[in-house]
This record gives structure tokens, sequence and C-alpha cells, in this order.
């Protein structure tokens, strides 16, 4: 066992356990292996037996290890058990009409329904969420508003929240003024007005592929055509598929999701972003970043935005804190760049400005500094989390079902058997109150007829274990 406890941010026992995770990663300690006592693991690494405890609860809650009674704890999974990952598609490089509206809306009728069991919702459950602390905010932007937070906010977004949006960016190493923001009512928001910025109807944009479906709404909306780019589970959008749609169309704006692509997971490398910025400036094609999972990371630090490499103002990034914080507040922002000008007068014509009371509410929760602790306590239940779905779906569903590896965010896209078609295997779920999202609506032109997305942001429950349960049941029924 490796003694040595180091100083750091993280508690005592998360250093205990991420030491005992690694040894199982590196499969120094096997499946089926029994694990030190909890007395032996207090002498061997000098902590209390209330502090052995809790690594070993840590490590059993994320599905790692297991305690057997008046045996002791065992280990019981690792990465190695991961089934292959889904295959990528290669959507042909030329520019058509999109067409998205009929497929969504079907799965929009019961998307938010409360009598499911829902895998569809790609938010964090509210469970995990800090209603209480939120609402604590709420009263205290309404106490000491001068007008009650009645009257229209400024265009441009409440000046104390663009402040801490600004020191969100030190996160990803942004030096952003408050005045380089535009508070926008949610993420898509952002990236529409933004789009609408920079194009015209008829023009093409060049966007991920899959990639979010409301990505697509908004391109339609706007009577754009789309060129789709093979993107990867791992890396994210292939450069070299987009550097030949770029010599081959009229590409007038690129969208991206960098950091765990919805529905992929994926993360560009910095290497990958740091070229794609290079590539748009040379080519003068606005970038619309989309970085609304950047905050949900699994490792150590938060992954880096493509505005980071941005010299010229080509980026136009947007965000907001309806996937990490509070959905239903509809706080997003977009940092425009050279853009700033027109977004701005968009955003004026648009709505005058997003809610008051809301953006008041959150600027004083990100000032108290809450927002810090309850990204650390969430990234860690997700990642929990995301290990106890994979591993109940590599127990239920059929031995060929192949699952990404996200490293943030809480979605996994899973591919299935070629027999199954997964609007049918939705219909069929969804007499059973359980609820999912196929894989079609995440392109315009590929058809990830067997692909589904499963979202992990629910906690760990009997009904999730039913629920994945029954879906295994029903594709191995439907083969």
């Amino acid at each position: 066992m490796q003694k040595a406890i180091t100083a750091t941010t993280d508690h005592i026992y998360l250093q205990v356990a991420g030491g005992i995770e690694k040894m199982i990663d590196e499969e120094v300690l096997k499946i089926g292996d029994k694990l030190p006592s909890v007395r032996m693991l207090s002498e061997e690494y000098g902590i209390s037996m209330g502090t052995a405890f809790q690594a070993y609860y840590h490590l059993e809650g994320k599905g790692l290890i297991e305690s057997r009674p008046k045996s002791g704890y065992y280990v019981r999974f690792n990465h190695k058990r991961f089934p292959a990952m889904p295959k990528q598609l290669q959507p042909e490089p030329v520019s058509h009409d999109v067409s998205v509206k009929e497929m969504i809306a079907s799965i929009y009728t019961d998307i938010t329904a409360h009598d499911v069991i829902n895998f569809a919702l790609a938010v964090p459950d509210i469970s995990l969420l800090p209603a209480a602390k939120l609402n604590k905010s709420v009263v205290y932007a309404l106490r000491n508003s001068n007008d009650h937070c009645i009257n229209y906010e400024h265009t441009q977004g409440n000046i104390e929240l663009r402040k801490q949006i600004a020191k969100l960016a030190f996160n990803w190493g942004g030096k952003i003024e408050p005045e380089e923001v535009i508070v926008t009512s949610g993420c898509l928001e952002a990236i529409t007005i933004c789009l609408r910025a920079v194009t015209k109807p008829g023009d093409t944009v060049a966007v991920e592929c899959p990639t979010y479906f409301g990505i697509y709404q908004a391109v339609e909306s706007l009577g754009l055509k789309v060129v789709e780019i093979t993107s990867c589970a791992v890396n994210g959008i292939e450069l070299d598929c987009l550097q030949k749609a770029i010599d081959k169309c009229c590409i007038k704006a690129c969208i991206v999701v960098p950091n765990f692509n919805n529905p992929l997971g994926s993360c560009m490398p910095d290497e990958n972003k740091k070229k794609l910025v290079e590539m748009i400036t040379k080519h003068n094609i606005p970038l619309i970043e989309d970085d609304i999972y950047g905050e949900l990371y699994f490792g150590k630090s938060r992954p880096k935005t493509c505005k980071y490499f941005d010299k010229k103002g080509m980026v136009m990034h947007c965000s907001s804190l309806s996937k990490s914080l509070t959905p239903g507040y509809r706080i997003g922002w977009t940092i425009p760049g050279k853009f700033f000008e027109p977004v701005k007068q968009i955003k004026r014509i648009h709505n005058i400005s997003s809610p008051t009371l809301t953006q008041a509410a959150i600027a004083h929760f990100l000032k108290i500094g809450r927002y810090e602790y309850h990204l650390k306590n969430l990234r860690r239940a997700l990642h929990t989390q995301s290990l106890k779905y994979v591993q109940a779906i590599i127990e239920y569903f059929p031995s060929d079902t192949k699952i990404s590896r996200p490293h943030g965010g809480f979605v996994l896209w899973l591919e299935l058997n070629k027999k199954i078609n997964s609007f049918k295997l939705r219909n069929e779920a969804m007499k059973h109150k359980i609820s999912v999202v196929p894989g079609r609506i995440f392109s315009a032109s590929c058809n990830y007829s067997n692909f589904i997305r499963i979202s992990f942001g629910k906690p760990w429950s009997g009904d999730v274990d039913y629920g994945l349960m029954m879906l295994g049941k029903l594709i191995k029924k439907m083969m």
C-alpha cells in the first residue's frame, strides 16, 4: 500500500481512496482481491479508523469495491472492464438543409414528465443542487434591491453578475473584463444570437456530428444550412475533416462543444483547441464555442477553452449555469470577442434584457463563494454516478453494447446492436415509464438509429437500477 499522505486541498480520506483507486486501475489490486482491514488501513496510512471507513465508503459508492459480511472489503470493478467505444460515423462534408423538428418534438412530449424514470433529461437531479442556499440569495436580492428587482436590467446584464462571470473565467485561464460579457437567457440563446450576428439565411455553418440537438434547432430556425464534421468520442471534432469542409464549402461559422460534448462526452486536447482556433482565424471564420459543461470535469483541473487560445477575437464563447447550478433560472452568457456590438444589438432586439431577479440572486450566490464548494460536491457525485451507471449497463445490457467514457458532464453515448431501432426502443420503454433519447436526433444526416443517450444526472437508486435492468431486457427482447 502507498502510505504517504501529501498536503493538498482534498480531504485525507479522498487521498487514501485515490491511491487505492489508482492501484485498482493499474491492476496492482485485481478484481476479487481482498483489501486490508479498516484497522490495518488505519495503521498503514497513519489515519483514524473513521477516515479509513470514509475512504472505503467512497470507493464502495463508486462501485469499485464491495463489502462482504463478516469478510471485509474486496475489489469488484476496474476501468479495464469497460466495453468498446461507440464507432464514429462519417458524414459527407457537404452543405445541406436541417430537418430535426419532428423528431425532437416527439421526444419533448414526455422528456420532463415527473412519473417516469428519466434517463433523457440532461440536467443534474434537483437533489444535487443547492436549492436552500439559492433561495437565500433570492431573498437577499429582493431585500437589497432599490427597485425590488421589478425594473428591466441592463441589456448587457447585471454588472455584479458580469464581474462574477469574469472571475469564473480564471478557472480556464481567461482574462476577461465584465464589459466583454453579455448575459443571456441560457446558453442556447447565447449560441443563437451569436449565430444571428455572423450569418444570414442560406449561409452554411459547420457543426460536430453528433452534437446537441438544440444546436440543430437554432441553425434550422435561422434558415441556415449545415456541413457536419466527424467527431470522436475521445478527442472531439476531427480537424482534418473540418479543413476539408472549409476547402470545399463556404463556411460562415463553426460551432463546437469542446469540453464534454453532448452526447459523446469527448474533451478536445488543448493542442487541438489551439489548432482549431488557428484554423478558423486563418480562414476568418467565427468560432461559436459552447462551454456549458466545462466546469463538470472529473479530473484534477478544469480543461481550457478555445477562447483561451483566441488572439484575434474570433471565438464567441458561450456558457451558462443551467447544467451545473440552476436550470430554471436561465442564466447564460456570451463573450463574443470582436463581434460584441452586433451581438449586443441582437440581444436588445430579441428580449431587451434577461430577468432581473435571477441575475441579482446568482450574482450574490457567486460573490459569497458558494458556487465552487457546490461544484466540488457535484463533480464528485456525477463521477460516482457515471461509474455506477456503466457497471449496471455492463451487467444488464447485451454484451455487444458499446459505451462512451466521459471524463466530465453527465451523459453516456451507447451503441446498441444493429438490429435495435432506438425510436422503437424508446416507445417500448415509455410503456414501462422509462425515458431515453434516441440517437437519431443528434445528427441531421447520419443515421444513429441504433444509438441512445443516457443521462446519469440522477443519483443511484432502486428506481435507476430497475430502469437500466428493464432497458436491458427490452433490448435483448428486440434482438
